[in-house]
């Protein structure tokens, strides 16, 4: 075992030998720090003696991006090639088949999504074990994480979700509404909003671990010393995810019930159950990608001519007219005058609205530029 895996070791015994209290959170606060510095710094030498290698830079496409998040021999390639209707990637049931990051295009309900095979993550790869480094900064780079086990490891999820949290990303949390303002003086200023957990001396305790010992801090709504600590860090990713288990064919159903019953009480909600193999609920398994990356349909409309309703412009929601300007041509953008919307976002129909007005899904939308 290295040194750093050792400090980490011995401060996550630390912590989780200490009792939480009042007397104890400055403390524990600063123990916590100290340890996602040491991680973040010893992922960040993983990243950098990477030169990511061929087959993982992949070039962004599509609507969005989805990344197949799971151990070796799972069934990603399989799920890949059902998702996406084509043979993508060679697939074998032994471990390690892929060897680099597969790109396939996904078409469901009007989106374009890239879904993209990775290597099987193993255990430490956010500390650079296996092809750890290359696999991490593609998910971090996703718009949805789709976790994939099988019914034979689900306990695998714990690993996995460890893995992706050790490695900066945060799935299906909300970045905290916390602001750090360095100054020149004047000590550790905090200002909160809302019901806070958090009180001066623990903040001070946890910048001080980054060598912060002047700032003006503002943390509002319920932020925790582990979203402060990730704001103090800076580099977090916020990224949707979910579970979906493979292979459901290859049990019977009280083992599948068990299975779907176990992971929700877990995690919060029910993961997918499906069959890569037959095709058993990957239409199901599609409606969730879509869902879960907030989609939103937006129908334009020329000036002076019908709107087409036949092909909408999907789009992430929030999005605003800036937003479609831009996805459909810069040169919208710079030549914005003014546009009309009809739909749930306008007060009436051909409401006339600015470039930062917010669109809902459904909206009609008319753009009018200077000539």
């Amino acid at each position: 075992m290295s040194s750093v895996e050792e400090q980490i070791r011995e401060l996550e015994d630390e912590i989780k030998n200490t009792p939480y209290n009042k007397a104890t959170s400055k403390h524990i606060g600063r123990l916590k720090a100290k340890l996602a510095k040491i991680r973040d710094e010893a992922v960040a030498r993983a990243m950098a003696s990477s030169g990511g290698g061929e087959g993982y830079s992949v070039k962004k496409s599509g609507d969005a991006t989805v990344v197949l998040v799971g151990f070796p021999s799972v069934g990603k390639s399989t799920l890949l090639n059902r998702l996406t209707g084509f043979d993508l990637s060679e697939t074998a049931d032994y471990a390690f088949t892929t060897v680099s990051v597969i790109p396939g295009a996904m078409e469901h309900r009007g989106a374009k999504i890239q879904v993209l095979d990775i290597p099987g993550l193993i255990a430490g790869a956010a500390m650079g074990k296996g092809r750890g480094k290359e696999v991490i900064a593609v998910v971090r780079s996703a718009d949805l994480i789709l976790v994939l086990v099988d019914v034979f490891n689900e306990q695998h999820t714990d690993v996995l979700l460890r893995e992706l949290y050790d490695a900066g990303i945060r799935i299906n949390r909300q970045r905290p509404d916390i602001t750090i303002r360095k100054t020149g003086n004047g000590g550790v200023r905090l200002n909160t909003v809302g019901a806070v957990d958090l009180d001066l001396e623990e903040v001070r305790s946890i910048l001080a671990e980054n060598k912060i010992v002047n700032a003006d801090v503002l943390v509002r709504d319920g932020a925790t010393q582990d979203d402060f600590i990730d704001a103090m860090i800076g580099n977090r990713v916020y990224v949707p995810a979910f579970i979906a288990v493979n292979k459901v064919d290859l049990v019977d159903g009280k083992t599948r019930a068990e299975i779907e019953e176990e992971l929700t009480e877990r995690f919060g909600e029910p993961p997918i159950m499906v069959s890569a193999h037959s095709g058993y609920r990957i239409e199901d398994l599609k409606d969730a990608i879509f869902d879960d990356l907030g989609f939103m349909r937006v129908y334009l409309k020329p000036v002076g001519g019908p709107a087409d309703m036949d092909e909408p412009l999907i789009i992430r929601s929030p999005a605003t007219v800036e937003d479609v300007c831009n996805r459909l041509h810069r040169e919208f953008a710079d030549k914005f005058r003014y546009a009309k919307v009809w739909g749930r976002s306008a007060k009436h129909d051909a409401q006339r609205v600015g470039i930062t007005h917010q669109l809902a899904d459904g909206d009609v939308l008319s753009i009018v530029t200077r000539r």
